[in-house]
């Protein structure tokens, strides 16, 4: 028997950087080694996020080597066992001079103008690691300036250097390629393609990540300089990823969001809705002071003569009705304490008709009770189930997120869509289903890929993928996965930014109470005669829209909490002014149960967050919530709820990415048993879902995102068209059991023969007006006119 131990094996790669030893990671590349050991190396083209290419050649270092040193990119070179770097060499010196030098040559200089001035990195390195002055005294080029590539973003040619970021983020990141090197040689620049703009919805990253001023944001263009900026850190809550951002402000008005790289979240990308969504803030058709009805009309009053009538009607219709004729719509749009103390006010007043959500998401209890997974548990299982709505037009930043664990890190892809969507072409099997059939779907791809799905973990990420039918098939579908696959989590998708924490923090169906649907069902029979609206707005949001509309028709008092006026409040007895995002302090949830900050940035006027409002309302009916400041209701909220045990200002603020509060039931969902009738072979099942730019309040008061709202169109597979003579462009009747209305077709080869999609919630026609809330799936008959 040997008396001797074999050493551990080693896990790190030892080196020296300008003098300093330093333990690397197996495989990093020198230029982040180097910056672990705290020595920066210029860089142009390289980003921790996307795959190097060593173009710009700043990053040159001396490692060396057995025959003396060698100059290399250390954005293209990795560590290795005894490696010496040295970054500060009179050799490294000269090269780095030289390569901005050649970088400057063409270079317009016009820093006093540009808006990367005082934020450039070019103009930065040029200072700390340049010649100092150059040789070139030859005339620069010339190009028109700026051209639009996109409605959000410019493209100034003159001041390009070629680093490749924004190409290579728009194919490697975002899959949108419709940037990209053309010509050759000394006219090489970037462009997008005639005709073909640059149409993404992840745009405004190339403006954050280009390091000089070739790409600027139309939004904020000429609005700031950077050392007149103010910032704080945030998150978005314009969806419920919960991308972590910088509002940056200027005067005391909010002038741009930047994302920051939250390793478990977004990594530093956001999507321009969420980008220039901050326009809304600053809409001149903002509700800036409350508003009582007189008449016919809403006219300005101070806050207290709101409140105090706001008050005078809920205890009214309690005393008249009992606390069983009130009801409390929405608060997905407000921070988990404006939620909280809502929550806090409705249990005092005795009333259980609470729901965050207005009957387009999963159930609360399914949403809260599923065995869950986080965003980076998705992205780093086995195999992901898709069973959700388009997460590109949904979930932006998610989709960059799956997208990346399927085209990158192996993960299988298993879709199961009405339509092909983005991911389509990354999934290793796409199976279609006919809505309403999608439990009928799952069994079979059980049986297909019971190989694949019994290896490694499974994660699935559902949501409600169409509108236009129940709920029930989607749990149907769930109940399905988990019988079939043991160990199965899922990733619940909420729409709404903060429509997790709301529910959890208690803005829920309480004691056997409504949701959404049944509020709205008791109110169109007369049975609910008084609704709030916590930034709700059931006309546009509830796909029923005749429930919407014959519910907002019945209800005698509607009280509204929001930062505009909208179809549902225009007729309300009381409008109370909301602070809006970047004007509030507090936490918000996103979609994996991970609460962060939201920070406010701005003065909100006269404006009110939605915990004061529901504080002070609660004063003037008798009851005394406690709360005296937002760290009031953070802590009371720690101290309630389990869930949000472990969210306390010190842990918030020990770390950006926030605290993931534990939502993992143990919840088994029972299928329904039932099944779907089949349809008329002339009929076509309606899929009705959502797209990023819609009629919403955040895109419409964008004057940047307004006009991007595509419209509600019919779209059918070509071939069906073709059946009924309806080229693109034609106009058709479309017509379900409640309604016809009257839609232009397009031919799209992404819908599945036999389906007709169309867009919720646009502009031009209201897709709601064709959905029935009870119905497991609708038909549709289409008429060419």
């Amino acid at each position: 028997m040997s008396d001797t131990t074999e050493a551990p094996k080693k896990t790190t790669v030892s080196i020296t950087v300008d003098g300093r030893a330093h333990e690397a990671v197996p495989g990093q590349l020198v230029i982040d080694a180097a910056e672990d050991a705290g020595v920066y190396v210029p860089r142009f083209c390289y980003h921790p996020r996307m795959a190097p290419v060593g173009m710009c050649r700043q990053c040159l270092v001396e490692v060396q080597g057995p025959r003396g040193p060698l100059l290399v990119v250390s954005c293209m070179t990795s560590v290795a066992e005894n490696q010496v770097v040295l970054t500060d060499s009179p050799t490294v010196k000269k090269a780095q001079e030289g390569v901005l030098e050649f970088l400057l040559a063409n270079h317009p200089l016009d820093c006093p103008v540009c808006d990367k001035g005082g934020e450039c990195p070019l103009q930065d390195q040029a200072f700390s690691h340049g010649p100092g002055e150059s040789r070139f005294v030859e005339e620069k080029r010339h190009y028109e300036k700026p051209i639009a590539i996109s409605d959000l973003v410019y493209l100034d040619r003159e001041r390009c250097i070629l680093c490749d970021r924004c190409t290579r983020f728009a194919k490697e990141v975002a899959g949108d390629p419709l940037i990209h090197f053309v010509n050759r040689g000394n006219t090489t620049e970037v462009n997008t393609f005639p005709e073909d703009p640059f149409s993404s919805y992840f745009s405004g990253n190339v403006v954050q990540i280009c390091p000089v001023g070739a790409l600027t944001a139309r939004p904020y263009r000429f609005k700031a300089r950077p050392w007149d900026l103010e910032q704080v850190e945030s998150t978005c809550t314009t969806c419920s990823v919960g991308c972590r951002v910088v509002v940056q402000s200027t005067r005391d008005e909010l002038v741009r969001y930047q994302g920051v790289d939250s390793d478990p979240v977004n990594w530093g990308w956001l999507c321009d809705k969420g980008r220039f969504g901050y326009e809304a803030t600053n809409a001149a058709d903002r509700v800036r002071v409350p508003m009582v009805r007189q008449g016919d009309e809403l006219v300005e009053a101070s806050w207290s003569t709101a409140l105090a009538q706001a008050a005078k009607l809920v205890k009214g219709a309690i005393e008249r009705d009992g606390a069983g004729s009130v009801a409390i719509l929405g608060g997905a749009r407000s921070s988990n304490e404006g939620a909280y103390a809502w929550a806090t006010l409705a249990r005092a007043l005795g009333v259980d008709a609470t729901d965050a959500q207005l009957d387009d998401g999963l159930p609360a209890d399914v949403l809260l009770g599923l065995p869950r997974a986080t965003i980076d548990d998705a992205c780093s299982a086995t195999t992901i189930v898709l069973l959700a709505p388009d997460l590109k037009e949904e979930l932006p930043v998610l989709f960059l997120r799956v997208r990346d664990a399927a085209e990158k890190r192996r993960a299988r892809l298993l879709e199961l869509a009405v339509r092909d969507t983005p991911l389509t072409p990354l999934a290793y099997r796409s199976v279609r289903y006919r809505p309403g059939e999608q439990a009928a779907a799952v069994r079979e791809a059980l049986l297909i890929e019971a190989d694949q799905l019994g290896k490694g973990n499974v994660v699935v990420i559902v949501g409600r993928a169409n509108l236009a039918e129940s709920v029930q098939p989607t749990l149907d579908a769930i109940a399905a996965l988990q019988a079939g696959v043991p160990g199965v989590r899922f990733l619940p998708l909420v729409r709404r930014g903060n429509a997790l924490g709301a529910l959890a923090a208690g803005l829920r169906p309480q004691n056997g109470g409504p949701d959404a649907k049944g509020v709205c069902e008791a109110a169109a029979a007369g049975r609910i005669s008084c609704v709030v609206l916590l930034g709700a707005d059931p006309l546009s949001d509830l796909p029923d829209g005749s429930l919407a509309r014959k519910a907002l028709a019945n209800v005698g008092t509607l009280i509204s909490v929001d930062t505009r006026l909208h179809g549902s409040n225009r007729r309300a007895a009381v409008v109370l002014p909301a602070a809006a995002a970047g004007e509030h302090n507090g936490t918000t949830t996103n979609v994996e149960g991970r609460v962060t900050t939201v920070a406010q940035k701005v003065t909100p006027g006269s404006v009110r967050p939605d915990w004061m409002i529901a504080v002070e309302l609660a004063d003037r009916l008798g009851h005394d919530l406690g709360f005296t400041s937002v760290d009031d209701v953070t802590r009371e909220l720690a101290v309630t709820v389990d869930a949000f045990a472990p969210v306390t200002p010190a842990a918030l603020a020990a770390d950006r990415n926030g605290v993931l509060i534990d939502l993992a039931g143990s919840l088994t969902v029972r299928s329904s048993g039932t099944e779907p009738a089949a349809g008329n072979a002339y009929e076509y099942r309606l899929v009705v879902s959502r797209k990023l730019y819609d009629a919403g309040q955040t895109v419409a008061s964008s004057a940047s995102l307004a006009h991007l709202a595509p419209g509600a169109r019919l779209h059918l597979h070509p071939l069906d068209a073709e059946r009924l003579g309806a080229g693109a462009g034609a106009t058709v009747k479309v017509t379900s059991l409640r309604t016809t209305v009257t839609l232009e077709v397009e031919p799209d080869p992404a819908v599945a023969r036999s389906t007709a999609w169309v867009a919720f919630n646009q502009p031009n026609v209201s897709a709601a007006e064709l959905i029935d809330a009870d119905a497991w799936a609708i038909d549709v008959k289409v008429e060419s006119l």
